[in-house]
């Protein structure tokens, strides 16, 4: 299928690409960054913007750098480039974990952390990984910028605290490099994308968990934090009974009738689903807070 016809700009500065965002506000108007859930949309027809503003080739919205206790990845860095970036596997285990199970390789080789968060997609899986990490998303507009956490980005599905002239252009992430990180999904058979993903970051003090955060995808309109787990797990032992203990906390916080279901998954299999997939993580967790002790 063929999308209908667009006018196509490439910006080559933020400035450049917020001017052609007020130039073309009184038109449908798109930001394209990776590419690969716009284009399919247009292709389908579900989506038939009048002009296109190609992000891609800004030079300054890509990269991997850290600045003092903090990891800050440009909105357009791949997932390939973030996942060839050692200070990311460092400071950021939750996160890594996550994009190392996005799509296939030419998936990660184009796509874009910037572009998937933008974009909202409750099946996608770095909303509940950047939940779990704590993120910052800064956006500029005509305002200037403007620091948005990640608690407070995710309205609902495709939905997020961007305004329409407004461009996403990196994430703050506090260095986690004392951290444990984990991802575990349930991959959708035809696509890929979660049915359900939980992400988790833990702390420990000893043997003993002294901070969790812990965010799925994939289970309702858009990501969320598991805040019964993350109480369960503080202050307790990070061993096998901790964590089944606490898996099972997965929908304490969450409106289950308004869990997705579909014809892959109905609501009730997926909240059985969270705590199964909680339960994978938080055991991956575990076992690599072991594995010194055991080497030893």
């Amino acid at each position: 299928m063929f999308p209908d016809e667009f006018d196509y700009y490439e910006a080559t500065s933020v400035a450049e690409a917020l001017d052609l965002l007020e130039e073309h506000s009184a038109a449908e108007t798109e930001l394209l960054a990776g590419g690969h859930s716009l284009l399919p949309a247009m292709k389908s027809g579900l989506s038939s913007p009048d002009v296109l503003v190609d992000v891609g080739g800004i030079e300054d919205l890509h990269g991997v750098r850290v600045e003092g206790d903090t990891l800050v990845v440009g909105a357009m860095t791949s997932y390939s480039d973030f996942l060839a970036a050692d200070a990311a596997h460092e400071h950021a285990p939750a996160l890594t974990a996550t994009v190392e199970q996005v799509g296939d390789r030419q998936v990660r080789n184009r796509g874009t952390v910037g572009g998937n968060l933008a974009h909202a997609d409750p099946a996608s899986d770095l909303p509940g990984a950047t939940l779990a990490s704590d993120v910052t998303l800064v956006a500029e507009g005509p305002e200037g910028e403007r620091e948005i956490p990640v608690d407070e980005f995710f309205f609902g599905m495709y939905a997020t605290d961007l305004a329409p002239d407004e461009l996403l252009t990196r994430l703050e992430v506090p260095s986690a490099a004392d951290a444990l990180g984990a991802y575990a999904k349930k991959a959708s058979p035809s696509s890929g994308y979660a049915m359900v993903g939980v992400a988790a970051l833990v702390e420990t003090d000893g043997d003993t968990v002294s901070s969790a955060r812990v965010g799925a995808s994939g289970a309702m309109d858009h990501g969320v934090r598991l805040g019964g787990v993350e109480e369960a797990l503080v202050g307790e032992p990070l061993d096998a009974d901790t964590v089944d203990a606490a898996a099972g906390h997965a929908t304490d916080d969450l409106d289950t009738d308004m869990m997705l279901s579909d014809l892959q998954a109905s609501a009730e299999f997926r909240a059985r689903l969270l705590e199964v997939y909680a339960k994978r993580a938080l055991r991956e967790v575990a076992d690599r807070a072991a594995a010194p002790a055991a080497a030893d």
